[in-house]
């Protein structure tokens, strides 16, 4: 039975143009809302993924690695905003380091790649509405990037937020905008589909494609995986890094007892009292990077017997629908993750892959992580460590939160940290130039605003 709730939300999703079959898709999560579906995945469901090839072992010859490349296309998600940190923009417009924003070191990272193997892998954004005028100015900086006959981007569906309520669309007139929200990156497979650069891909001689977070600068492509894929017929690769004790909370893949199928579990997807399985990283040992390669033949085959719909497990997402207001009403974003597609392939394969390749950036702690000395850009723009042991741990206080704070108080840049084991700052301070840390530091709380004077050498409790 079709709802008043659903009725008024496709309504005005085909009103203001949205695609037939990004509404059929959002059809088919409300009903799942409707039924109070949990999308949950028992520990009694799942077997451990335990033994997983790595990417040293599966290494092509060059001849068989410029073949693929020739053939892959580089998608990067890139319709996130970054409000967590205070981003006003695409987050992918932030300056992360050498005065270079990720969208800047992405292009550069293709571009060398195209160099290094004399191909020309494509560079596509997927956008949201809100991204993409700012990202493709940045990348109007690199008129090489163009590949002749495709887009630089393709902009993913929206849907209507959902009243916490009744499951109808919010109405929100002081700023109508905000009643819109992206499907979640598991949008990818149905906006390449609606926006037809499925078949442009796949009719210009493309058969793999590359899909990571803009914000995870560590994922660049690797000849060698797609390569792989082509030598043994597999559709769907998962890159996977080693769990550690700050992973605990992060998504893994583990092998589902019914068919012996990969899957997805997110946090979200844990049963209430199940959640020391989840974090018991010996049990779970393989942490999920989101970044993936798909065979783009089997995706448009697997799109067309499930007429568009791929059923992705669901993913309930409540906020309120002005996010900088939590007296604003309570709404439900329906959402799905790309990397539970792995599901959907048969002869999916996961990949072990170094933490090197997984540098996403969803805090000031990271920004300042990647801005330091502990890392540099090589003459290809690959994000390269300048040290030989464990990075410290970063935790910087309230003050440093959003990117104007943090901005604010590293005037001159961040402290020195290759030296350094933890750096805690409780304090509201602000640094001078080289300023360096050893060991552990504490930048205790004093009671109100202070200046760390230029070249201090902080050590111990401060």
């Amino acid at each position: 039975m079709t709802s008043d709730g659903l009725n008024a939300a496709t309504a005005k999703m085909r009103e203001a143009g949205v695609p037939d079959l990004a509404v059929q898709v959002f059809a088919h999560y409300h009903q799942q809302l409707q039924e109070q579906v949990a999308g949950t995945i028992p520990e009694d469901t799942i077997d451990p993924l335990v033994e997983v090839p790595h990417l040293d072992d599966v290494r092509p010859d060059d001849a068989a690695v410029a073949e693929a490349l020739a053939r892959t296309a580089v998608i990067k998600l890139n319709g996130g905003l970054g409000t967590s940190m205070g981003i006003r923009g695409p987050k992918s417009a932030l300056v992360v380091r050498d005065g270079l924003t990720f969208l800047d070191v992405i292009a550069r990272q293709v571009l060398a790649l195209r160099e290094r193997h004399s191909t020309s892998t494509p560079l596509v954004l997927m956008n949201s509405f809100r991204t993409r005028e700012e990202s493709l100015a940045i990348l109007g900086a690199y008129p090489d990037l163009t590949v002749d006959g495709l887009p630089l981007d393709f902009v993913q569906n929206r849907e209507p937020k959902l009243r916490a309520d009744n499951l109808s669309p919010v109405e929100w007139p002081d700023e109508p905008e905000l009643e819109w929200c992206p499907p979640g990156h598991g949008d990818i497979y149905v906006a390449l589909q609606t926006t037809g650069l499925l078949d442009t891909l796949r009719e210009r001689g493309f058969r793999y494609a590359f899909l990571s977070n803009a914000d995870n600068l560590g994922a660049t492509c690797d000849g060698a995986v797609p390569a792989w894929m082509a030598a043994e017929g597999i559709p769907y690769v998962t890159e996977v890094c080693e769990r550690t004790v700050n992973d605990r909370k992060g998504g893994h893949l583990a092998v589902r007892k019914s068919d012996g199928r990969l899957v997805l579990r997110d946090s979200a997807m844990v049963v209430d009292g199940e959640d020391h399985y989840f974090q018991d990283n010996e049990r779970h040992p393989w942490f999920h990077a989101n970044n993936l390669w798909v065979d783009l033949d089997v995706l448009a085959a697997r799109l067309a017997e499930r007429d568009g719909v791929l059923g992705l497990p669901i993913i309930v997402n409540r906020k309120t629908v002005d996010p900088t207001r939590s007296d604003s009403t309570p709404v439900i974003q329906v959402e799905s993750a790309m990397g539970a597609a792995v599901e959907v392939f048969e002869g999916s394969r996961a990949l072990a892959v170094p933490r090197t390749r997984f540098r996403p950036v969803k805090t000031t702690n990271e920004l300042l992580l990647l801005r330091s000395d502990l890392y540099r850009l090589t003459g290809e723009s690959a994000v390269e460590s300048t040290i030989d042991h464990a990075e410290p741990f970063v935790d910087l206080g309230k003050a440093y939160k959003l990117v104007d704070g943090f901005e604010a108080r590293f005037p001159r840049g961040v402290p020195s940290i290759r030296e350094c084991t933890s750096l805690r700052v409780l304090a509201d301070a602000t640094f001078g130039a080289d300023v360096v840390c050893t060991g552990d530091v504490t930048v205790a709380s004093s009671g109100g605003p202070r200046t760390i004077p230029d070249g201090a050498h902080l050590e111990g409790e401060v």
